[in-house]
């Protein structure tokens, strides 16, 4: 999930739980905070000497003229070791598990995987295991939701209260784009304390759109519809729930029919349940004792086996995740999945161009130029423009990007959702090498 910037900072470290507080930094070397209630991110300012240059070394200048192949071949060596680095250098820093995937559209993807010595009784972490794609279900809500917008099933400026009369605060001042685009001011319901043991593996109960919904209800709009951003995850739980009635089919289904099973994707899919279709990664938060000192008491409990100082909460099933969180999937799909919607294979041209008509996210004056358009982020880099999503739930933050063809895509995903100062700074300049390796 997401944030918003009203909230205080966390200095030294990003409490266990961020279901969808996500770690939404832009692209570029600084990186301002975007925070969302007590349980914020701290995304921290990199400067560009973390970030190690990818040019020629003097040895491959002196060589003389090379051939393209030799010169390709050469860069990806130098990406691949950078990539490595930056993987490695997290795990020293704490982080139980990292894999990197970056596909440039030359040639064979690069895929790293690295991971702390003790998780290795649990799992062999490679790159294309399957993962909780956490806040990136939001860009396949949304292309569910264009799908039928393009066959007159459904309209952006329907109000909410045309599909859920009564179930949303300020429903009939609310349409579909407010949703999609956050700007509706509905009050992220990962915030109310209530939610906390769903959040954290410890309550079976499974919470409903309605319920969810209701619970948004009693508090105050942050803004009036339209006005202003702030992301919230009670817009996708909203979507959801539109989806189902406007269909009469359940959002797993709809996953399945139109997206996965179209595309091939195998490994991609929408649970309802903690099982798992095939290899998985092992997700994991600090223990109670080891968690940092800033996180709340509520989010310093994990359900789940301990050993190593961790929780290992790969079979935790987050019983509020719905719409806005709970899509399975690995790197290699999600880049096809970017693939198929960037080249129109998923929508037609007018729908792709609403996905990609952003608002500023801090105002017109926003100088990182970060825009959200409808379930995906866009953002300005110096090696080119990308399209991309965060997603953070109890052990898996993951990060999704491609170009604007979907010709070049990348990924990378962190086996935890609580990452040391350090590691922030760490992650960021991993995703500075991230974007700029898509475009080499």
């Amino acid at each position: 999930m997401c944030s918003s910037s009203r909230a205080p900072i966390v200095p030294d470290g990003f409490p266990g739980f961020s279901k969808e507080h996500e770690l939404r930094v832009n692209v570029r070397v600084r990186r301002r905070p975007r925070l969302t209630g007590s349980r914020a991110v701290a995304a921290v300012a990199v400067s560009a000497a973390l970030v190690v240059p990818l040019a020629a070394t003097p040895s491959s200048a002196a060589a003389g003229p090379r051939t393209p192949a030799a010169v390709r071949q050469d860069g990806t060596a130098r990406t691949r070791a950078h990539l490595r680095e930056l993987a490695r250098k997290l795990v020293e820093e704490g982080v139980p598990g990292v894999t990197v995937r970056v596909d440039d559209g030359h040639g064979r993807p690069v895929e790293i995987s690295e991971q702390a010595a003790w998780t290795k009784k649990d799992h062999r972490l490679r790159a294309d295991d399957e993962v909780r794609e956490a806040s990136n279900t939001k860009t396949v809500m949304a292309t569910l939701v264009l799908q039928l917008v393009a066959e007159h099933r459904l309209a952006l400026t329907d109000p909410v209260d045309k599909w859920l009369p009564g179930q949303v605060r300020n429903g009939g001042a609310i349409t579909l784009r407010m949703l999609l685009n956050h700007t509706s001011g509905l009050f992220d319901y990962t915030d109310d304390p209530a939610l906390a043991p769903a959040l954290t593996g410890q309550d079976s109960h499974v919470w409903t759109s309605t319920e969810i919904l209701r619970l948004v209800g009693t508090h105050p709009a942050l803004f009036e519809p339209g006005t202003e951003w702030s992301y919230s995850n009670t817009n996708y739980i909203a979507i959801g729930a539109v989806l189902e009635k406007a269909t009469g089919k359940s959002l797993a289904a709809l996953v399945r029919d139109r997206i996965a099973g179209p595309l091939g994707l195998r490994h991609t899919f929408y649970a309802t349940g903690s099982a798992w279709h095939d290899r998985h990664a092992h997700g994991y938060e600090p223990d109670a004792a080891h968690m940092p000192p800033d996180v709340p008491e509520e989010f310093r409990n994990y359900a789940g086996p301990q050993h190593d100082d961790h929780v290992d909460v790969t079979g935790d099933y987050v019983t509020a995740d719905g719409a806005d969180a709970a899509v399975v999937s690995t790197a290699g799909d999600w880049s096809r999945f970017y693939g198929a919607l960037m080249s129109g294979r998923l929508l037609p041209a007018a729908q792709l161009a609403e996905m990609r008509t952003t608002v500023p996210e801090s105002g017109p004056d926003d100088p990182d130029e970060l825009g959200y358009g409808l379930g995906i982020e866009t953002a300005k880099t110096s090696c080119g423009t990308v399209w991309d999503h965060v997603g953070v739930v109890p052990g898996y933050a993951t990060y999704n990007v491609t170009d604007s063809t979907g010709h070049r895509t990348a990924a990378f995903f962190f086996a935890t959702s609580t990452l040391t100062r350090q590691a922030h700074q760490t992650g960021a300049a991993l995703m500075d090498a991230v974007n700029c390796a898509m475009f080499d």
